[in-house]
């Protein structure tokens, strides 16, 4: 391939970047010929740095890129891994579904797939939230060593809501009912009017730093009748996910 060829393959790629795209949308995009794309593009398939969905139909970017950005960008890699999961769990909640890593006595939140409709709620993305006050961060101090749940609890425990729990002990209660369950609620304890449910993601060597979740206006999150089966749907999209090789802390 000559340098010109590498420049442009760029190019397309960048214009995927944002989105799928037919052949003719993305020439127009890129301003190259239409047959110099498709051959890029043929080219690109074959690598697996782009994919179609059906013959004739857009072209997105492949696993296979995805797979080399996950080398540059911790977490990228568990990122494309997960995505699938939380498309299927927003088409079976219709709420936003989302994905966060440990990051100290905090989750840091990787990614979300937000849900279609009138109401939405605001995005997280790429900021920290206290352990003890998201479901995330409590599926991963219900499998945090006993000494260092008691380092957790010995620090300071902010109260974000008028609802959040901050009592050591109450939040011990709290913990074993959720490894009991497998999945956790939390109730406007981070943001008011905000509910969410979350289920831990196991890595290779069985220990949690990864969370799963599903989050919704409390007015409408969850149906009361279908907590129980919302928390157990988040559960077995957690279990779904391949065991991943532990991230360094952020």
């Amino acid at each position: 391939m000559t340098v010109q060829s590498i420049e442009r393959a760029f190019t397309i790629l960048r214009a995927l970047s944002v989105g799928p795209l037919g052949v003719t949308e993305l020439a127009e995009r890129v301003d190259l010929p239409k047959s110099t794309v498709a051959r890029l593009l043929s080219a690109l398939d074959n690598q697996g740095a782009v994919t179609q969905d059906d013959t004739g139909g857009e072209y997105r970017l492949g696993e296979g890129l995805l797979e080399i950005a996950g080398a540059t960008q911790p977490g990228r890699n568990l990122v494309a891994t997960a995505r699938p999961h939380l498309i299927e769990l927003v088409e079976a909640t219709g709420e936003t579904a989302g994905i966060s890593v440990l990051d100290g006595r905090s989750v840091y939140y990787l990614e979300h797939v937000e849900a279609e409709g009138d109401v939405q709620v605001r995005d997280w993305t790429g900021e920290n939230a206290p352990l003890h006050a998201v479901p995330s961060g409590l599926v991963m101090l219900a499998h945090f060593s006993e000494r260092r749940l008691d380092k957790y609890l010995s620090g300071e425990l902010a109260a974000i809501t008028p609802w959040t729990i901050v009592d050591p002990d109450a939040i011990r209660e709290r913990l074993v009912a959720i490894r009991s369950l497998g999945y956790a609620w939390v109730h406007e304890e981070f943001a008011e009017g905000i509910n969410s449910v979350a289920a831990p993601v196991f890595d290779a060597n069985g220990k949690v730093d990864t969370a799963i979740h599903v989050h919704g206006p409390a007015y409408r999150f969850p149906n009361p009748d279908r907590a129980h089966d919302v928390g157990m749907q988040v559960a077995q999209a957690a279990a779904n996910i391949p065991p991943h090789h532990p991230h360094p802390v952020l």
